[in-house]
């Protein structure tokens, strides 16, 4: 079958798409959970519970732990982290996720378009966060690149800010489940095209 090199637009417009962005950026004050519900199906047209226990919680504060020596390492623990969760999250959808955007997958059970992607990822960042387990970086709203006017198909990622204010995103839709995400300042991803995958800084 043939295979997207981009996320999928929803045919029902940006708003459809812009609908879910509130699906993973907690309030502030809202009470930590363990649950995170996982989306799949291209945006969000399934959610599977993924509870996450203390064995969970003791890797995540493990792996975080390999970061604390500076910002830079910190994003590479993040990036450890993200691995590890969509490990997690395959044993409750049931399938490993294939790298960006399947033609034809819309509404397939486990699969993943960039809508899933960002919010599956913004929501372990604010799990990760609402434990304290990020000492550098603050999990700021999601965010998108273009918009076909400007001869790009629409792409989100999640995003997280360093100390100096730079803002990084953390895009997990170019690996397949379980592997390394792109984290790369998010200026330079603003600039690039949808097949240009970054690296880890």
């Amino acid at each position: 079958m043939a295979r997207h090199a981009f996320c999928r637009l929803v045919i029902a417009g940006v708003v459809t798409v812009s609908g879910f962005i509130g699906l993973a950026q907690a309030a502030p004050n809202v009470a930590v959970t363990n649950r995170i519900d996982i989306c799949h199906g291209y945006s969000c047209a399934f959610r599977s519970r993924l509870d996450l226990g203390p064995n969970d919680a003791k890797r995540f504060a493990s792996i975080l732990a390999s970061g604390k020596a500076s910002p830079q390492a910190e994003r590479a623990a993040i990036a450890k982290a993200v691995s590890y969760f969509e490990t997690r999250s395959q044993q409750v959808t049931g399938v490993r996720d294939q790298p960006k955007s399947e033609f034809g997958a819309s509404k397939v059970r486990g699969q993943m378009d960039c809508v899933d992607e960002s919010t599956n990822t913004n929501s372990l960042l604010r799990y990760l966060e609402a434990r304290g387990l990020l000492k550098y970086h603050k999990v700021e709203a999601k965010t998108s690149r273009g918009f076909l006017l400007d001869g790009r198909y629409p792409h989100w990622t999640a995003v997280i800010r360093a100390p100096d204010g730079v803002k990084w995103v953390v895009d997990s839709w170019y690996a397949p489940m379980g592997g390394a995400p792109d984290i790369i300042p998010l200026s330079d991803w603003k600039v690039r095209g949808v097949l240009e995958s970054g690296a880890l800084d």
